[in-house]
């Protein structure tokens, strides 16, 4: 389809909360057109999976010239491919307020969007992401 985008999104926190970062990659036709690593500050790996969907929807809503008509989400992080399918209750409130904002970017953003969840060996691309800030830190 060619109005159609698959995100790889990542995020992870040294220690369990810690220092936390968020890897991005935007792919249209299996080409990518944006990757974006970023650190999100002191938070848990459960927030930063989250805060990697927030950031690449804000990125589409910013950058976003075209109607975007199907976007596929991948993700390695199952709670968070389960609480947003509505297949796990979210039961934590940061967790709830994150999946919140997620559903009003959502609105902003349009089209169908897709979450699906994938093993960390393919989503080796944001893991780097990920780990590239890590580096500098």
């Amino acid at each position: 389809m060619r109005n159609s985008l698959s995100i790889f999104t990542d995020g992870g926190a040294i220690n369990n909360p810690g220092p936390a970062a968020v890897g991005i990659v935007i792919k249209k036709q299996g080409k990518t057109i944006k990757k974006f690593a970023k650190y999100i500050g002191e938070t848990t790996n459960n927030v930063a999976e989250y805060t990697g969907v927030i950031e690449a929807l804000k990125w589409l809503i910013a950058n976003s010239k075209w109607r975007i008509e199907k976007i596929e989400f991948f993700l390695d992080s199952k709670l968070v491919v389960n609480q947003l399918n509505g297949l796990f209750k979210i039961k934590d409130y940061k967790m709830r307020n994150l999946a919140v904002k997620v559903r009003e970017l959502e609105g902003e953003v349009g089209g169908n969007i897709f979450y699906q969840h994938i093993p960390r060996e393919k989503n080796k691309e944001a893991d780097s992401l990920v780990k590239s800030v890590f580096k500098k830190l």
